[in-house]
């Protein structure tokens, strides 16, 4: 495994020919967290869009629509949106990274490396690192997947939104919101 200093998920963008650009497929990427309530009831939402991708010059950057977060009932992504997120606010969280795109040019199709990554995570304001394990497939000449291996988990008081957990917790009528959040994803890129 090989540490990649800033580029959370993106990092591991460096399997790509140093002059490609790569377009995120928003259609075929996912993003996921689990958020557990009462001590312990969890349950699974996703954000359902993002964009973003890697420049010909290395620099990746992904962005998360916060308003298009998915909890499977209405009335809660509304109050998400509004009372967690604060989307009038701050629209999106970003990913941003400059990656070595030569430094694993030699990755075929077909094959994947492990990797550790640690990314950098603009969201509500505040940016912070994080550490991931992610796998790197090279699903063909012009596609890519990046993987989490292990959920990466986002502490809620980091990016001042404890809050909003708070307050979400209040209307809901609920005895506790965990404030650590375990995020999945799978990203995958087109050659653009």
């Amino acid at each position: 495994m090989k540490k990649i200093t800033y580029g959370l998920i993106l990092a591991t963008l460096v399997s790509l020919p140093a002059q490609a650009e790569w377009v995120l497929n928003g259609d075929q990427s996912a993003l996921s967290f689990v958020s557990t309530k009462a001590i312990n009831v969890a349950e699974v939402h996703k954000f359902a869009e993002l964009s973003g991708g890697v420049g010909a010059d290395g620099m990746v950057r992904i962005s998360i629509d916060l308003a298009s977060v998915d909890t499977s009932i209405e009335l809660r992504d509304e109050r998400m949106r509004e009372m967690l997120f604060n989307t009038a606010e701050y629209s999106t969280a970003e990913i941003s990274a400059q990656v070595d795109a030569a430094e694993l040019a030699d990755l075929s199709a077909g094959q994947s490396v492990d990797m550790m990554v640690e990314g950098i995570l603009t969201l509500h304001g505040e940016t912070r690192p994080l550490m991931m394990s992610v796998v790197v497939a090279r699903s063909g000449d012009s596609n890519l997947l990046v993987m989490s291996k292990k959920p990466v988990v986002v502490n809620a008081p980091e990016f001042k939104l404890a809050e909003g957990v708070e307050a979400l917790r209040a209307i809901a009528g609920l005895p506790s919101i965990g404030l650590a959040v375990p995020v999945s994803f799978v990203l995958a890129f087109d050659q653009g």
